[in-house]
């Protein structure tokens, strides 16, 4: 296997810091980009060994590995890390991406999955994933063209869901968004808060949030109010679960005594 340096290729220092990395290698994916190099395989080669080192360097964990194994093995670091990582595990996670597409709106390029299927043909593939209020796009890199891509194009819609999720999270290392838990919990009013309806102060019961409920008029007991976005936080994004609260209404101190004595007549 050819022997190279990931920091040369982005001609960067091995202590440069995530911004001079970055800066390197918008520079050099500018000047090498296919689209400014057409029938130059020389270049697309060169674009395709920058992306790769900007992939690893700019990720604080795989940037650590490659450090260690250059102490270890000298010039034969790469070779050592190419053992553990494919194409797919490098550029999991990797921005490379968004920096394609910011170039492409600004100077009128291709898109980047038009870059990536012309520089690794068919073992490069591409999804999208859609949810009400939610679209995003992934893309896998496979040996034979089959994989993950092909697999959901004919999974029944169960499978599909999960497979996609599988493929966002653990292939990617794209976290979904996932609505928050709801919370349950009970606010006692009295008949006359029951009754005339307004604001009433509530704490929450999970983080101690003094509240101001809205109590619609005329509401009864068991029935339930709703507080969007006050339940548990959502994760990779999602919005907040829902808090709510089940309404009980004090009984009037008459009808407590009336209820009282009757007992007692009954004994």
């Amino acid at each position: 296997m050819e022997q190279k340096d990931y920091y040369q290729i982005l001609g960067v220092d091995k202590n440069a810091d995530p911004k001079q990395i970055k800066n390197a290698y918008r520079k050099l994916a500018f000047e090498y980009h296919p689209d400014k190099n057409k029938d130059n395989p020389v270049a697309a080669a060169k674009m395709q060994g920058i992306n790769e080192a900007y992939a690893v360097i700019s990720d604080p964990t795989k940037r650590r590995e490659y450090d260690v194994l250059r102490q270890q093995y000298g010039s034969s670091a790469y070779s050592q890390f190419r053992r553990s990582y494919s194409e797919q595990d490098i550029f999991r996670g990797s921005d490379v991406n968004q920096i394609f597409e910011e170039m492409g709106k600004a100077f009128g390029f291709r898109s980047f999955d038009e870059i990536f299927k012309e520089f690794y043909g068919p073992k490069y593939q591409t999804f999208d994933f859609r949810r009400p209020g939610f679209f995003g796009k992934g893309f896998v890199f496979t040996h034979k063209g089959k994989g993950a891509y092909e697999n959901q194009k004919t999974a029944q819609p169960g499978k599909l869901s999960k497979l996609i999720k599988y493929g966002m999270e653990k292939i990617l290392g794209i976290e979904l968004p996932q609505k928050g838990k709801d919370w349950y919990d009970v606010i006692t009013l009295t008949p006359q808060q029951a009754q005339l309806g307004g604001k009433i102060k509530y704490t929450h019961r999970k983080n101690s949030k003094a509240l101001l409920v809205n109590i619609p008029i005329g509401i009864r007991s068991n029935q339930t109010i709703r507080l969007r976005r006050m339940g548990d936080n959502g994760k990779g994004g999602g919005e907040a679960g829902d808090l709510l609260l089940k309404v009980r209404i004090k009984r009037p101190l008459s009808q407590k005594f009336k209820n009282f004595t009757k007992r007692l007549v009954g004994k």
